[in-house]
């Protein structure tokens, strides 16, 4: 193309690797992934200001674990108590990116820890598991069993 125009992005690692995730699902290429999503109008968007964490739950509530197959469960109901708490539709979380719940868990996590909560050693574990990968440059996640 003669009269295409170059972009560049500096975006986090972290950032990159998820939109490589999903523009590999959708059976795209990056740039036209980038392309249709900045294209697409956004018809409605939801930003969470505050969760509510109900009297009497806790972290540990959750039940974090890592099944053999290396996924990660948890106790769903909890994040639906917090969702009735917080008055916010359990479907941002359930059917949303996957970066919705992951910060809710990160800052109840943090705020979690601050007061001076148990460490999860689950979810230590997440976290380190991040920081190896990125330090060894590996900007994305590979699937349980497929690393």
């Amino acid at each position: 193309m003669t009269d295409a125009a170059l972009i560049h992005l500096r975006v986090p690692a972290s950032l990159k690797a998820r939109w490589v995730r999903e523009s590999r699902a959708a059976d795209m290429r990056l740039t036209d992934w980038i392309i249709q999503r900045v294209e697409q109008p956004v018809p409605h968007q939801t930003t969470i200001a505050t969760a509510v964490i109900p009297a009497g739950v806790q972290f540990s509530d959750l039940k974090l674990a890592r099944d053999t197959d290396g996924n990660v469960s948890f106790d769903w109901g909890v994040i639906e108590r917090i969702c009735v708490a917080s008055g916010q539709d359990v479907a941002v979380f359930r059917d949303g990116p996957e970066d919705n719940l992951a910060s809710l868990l990160a800052t109840w996590y943090h705020v979690h820890r601050a007061a001076g909560g148990a460490p999860d050693a689950v979810y230590e574990d997440l976290v380190a598991e991040v920081r190896v990968e990125d330090a060894a440059g590996q900007h994305y996640s590979h699937a349980p069993g497929r690393a």
